[in-house]
């Protein structure tokens, strides 16, 4: 997207753009950020609308993904938390770039496990603001175990199984 790969179905992002129009938010909080493609996605949305920044947390960005996301032409609209995901230091980063009153939706899209991902929910569930939400990507993954390059214990672990937990709680 706009020179940057993307590792999204392209259906999602079509539906997830419409989110993003629907609620016009201030702010996305992104977890995953790999190449910067989402990112870039994002902000060109945001670009659009004439508002909106993107937070990208990533537990390892690659040095030529950085440099490539800091020299896009709307690299101002993004801006990178190192660290893992779910670290409380890390939450607390992202929380500090977010302003009093910005409207926030969160993407949840690193590591894909049930655990992981429940932990995301729990860790971010107060930093979407109301009337926002909270999305966590690759819910189909239970759907297509038996694919090629799936694993069997996709079946059960899961983000679809990590949403159900948490809402369940």
């Amino acid at each position: 997207w706009f020179g940057r790969p993307v590792i999204q179905l392209p259906e999602d992002m079509i539906r997830i753009q419409e989110l993003i129009w629907e609620l016009k938010p201030d702010v996305i909080v992104e977890t995953g950020v790999a190449h910067g493609g989402s990112l870039v996605f994002y902000a060109t949305l945001f670009k659009a609308m004439e508002k909106g920044r993107v937070i990208g947390v990533e537990l390892s960005l690659r040095d030529h993904n950085r440099a490539a996301i800091n020299a896009h032409p709307l690299a101002n609209l993004i801006s990178i938390v190192d660290g893992s995901s779910t670290a409380p230091d890390t939450v607390a980063k992202v929380r500090a770039e977010i302003k009093p009153g910005e409207k926030v939706l969160v993407i949840l899209d690193s590591n894909h496990t049930r655990a992981h991902v429940l932990d995301e929910l729990r860790a971010y569930a107060d930093v979407v603001t109301p009337g926002s939400y909270i999305v966590a990507t690759d819910g189909i993954m239970g759907e297509v175990v038996g694919a090629p390059r799936t694993k069997p214990e996709w079946i059960d672990d899961n983000p679809e199984q990590a949403a159900k937990d948490f809402v369940a709680a």
